[in-house]
């Protein structure tokens, strides 16, 4: 599904040169749930960024279903990210002004698809996570594991191939988090979407189907 090559990332940084990626090589086959795992600064969030096309590398490409995704322009990257590639961050980043159900249908919103043809599908994404009976709360009025529900939710809505998630148990207590990430486990299966998930949580990633671990921005072990 995806093929990294020899990917480099680095940033200017006070008239030098930090490298955060260097030379990373990776596959990722449809239908896993990878676990990305490693000290902070060990470029798995950089990694995750680039892979969703976020973020350009300075060297080396990111396939997907043989697509270069950098020769693509602004425009279709852009495009691309929404139909395909779903994201979910630490932070729920949910409008504060709209409802569980108007989040959740704002990927297709701004794709100007009718809402009438996307409230359905968001109220049974919003179900299959537990949150039928709170369609209609914003989210000052949902818990913390709540809001990330409804950013799962979101990161669903357009049948994506591939989800991203950055710590998404990140701000959570340990009973929340496991619920999180049980369910994201049962949408892997059940709908067949890949998901590549950066946590430091140990207990989580030994669950998922493989973990990558980073070092000093390189994988060190794939298996």
């Amino acid at each position: 599904m995806i093929t990294i090559r020899n990917l480099y990332k680095s940033f200017p940084m006070g008239g030098q040169t930090l490298t955060v990626l260097k030379g990373v090589t990776l596959q990722i086959q449809r239908g896993e749930l990878i676990a990305v795992v490693g000290a902070s600064g060990a470029g798995k969030s950089t990694l995750l960024h680039i892979i969703g096309a976020l973020d350009r590398p300075t060297k080396g490409t990111v396939n997907f279903d043989g697509q270069d995704m950098f020769q693509l322009s602004e425009g279709a990257q852009a495009e691309f990210r929404n139909r395909r590639i779903g994201f979910v961050f630490q932070f729920h980043h949910l409008l504060p002004e709209f409802t569980a159900l108007e989040n959740t249908c704002m990927p297709a919103l701004i794709q100007r698809r009718q809402r009438a043809d996307i409230e359905p599908e968001a109220v049974t994404l919003l179900e299959e996570v537990g949150l039928g009976s709170r369609l209609h709360h914003k989210p000052g009025e949902l818990s913390g594991g709540e809001q990330q529900r409804v950013a799962v939710a979101r990161a669903l809505l357009q049948k994506p191939d591939l989800v991203l998630a950055d710590e998404p148990t990140g701000n959570l207590d340990s009973h929340t988090g496991d619920a999180l990430f049980a369910m994201m486990q049962r949408l892997n299966k059940t709908r067949g979407t890949t998901f590549v998930i950066v946590t430091h949580n140990d207990k989580l990633s030994a669950h998922a189907d493989r973990i990558i671990r980073m070092q000093d921005g390189q994988i060190v072990s794939a298996g």
